[in-house]
């Protein structure tokens, strides 16, 4: 009689350690969402580069700065909000610089454009400004 009298507490604490261990995955899967399938609210990064461009790359003059003029011409589906990477290339010293520009409220088949703020750039050398990458969020922009 006392050996099953263990094991029922055995089977009581397996039990009690599944549900510690199963209940907290349980309750992130249900939080972030549920299975994991795609939505319709997921805009590819890739798609999202190609609808953005540097349409100006320019030095100012009282800063030296570079500054890059980012457009988006948005393909998605919905409204939302865009965040470009622009990258400045020089070769050494500088190297490789990004900015990123966030253009929010962006509809479908219309243009946003947004300025990036690039490095002091070397008198007497030519810049390069361009889009390394963006994102789009289809959720209303946040302040």
């Amino acid at each position: 009689m006392a050996v099953s009298r263990w094991q029922g507490w055995f089977v009581g604490l397996v039990g009690v350690a599944a549900l510690l261990v199963f209940a907290p995955l349980a309750l992130y899967v249900w939080a972030s969402g549920g299975s994991g399938t795609p939505s319709d609210d997921v805009y590819d990064p890739a798609e999202a580069a190609r609808d953005a461009a540097v349409t100006t790359c320019r030095i100012d003059p009282a800063t030296r700065r570079l500054v890059a003029v980012a457009e988006v011409t948005s393909g998605a589906a919905r409204t939302g909000s865009y965040v470009v990477t622009v990258e400045f290339r020089q070769d050494p010293p500088l190297g490789t610089v990004q900015a990123l520009v966030r253009l929010d409220g962006v509809a479908p088949g219309t243009t946003a454009t947004g300025e990036a703020i690039g490095p002091v750039w070397p008198a007497g050398v030519v810049p390069w400004c361009g889009v390394s990458g963006a994102t789009f969020d289809p959720s209303p922009a946040r302040h």
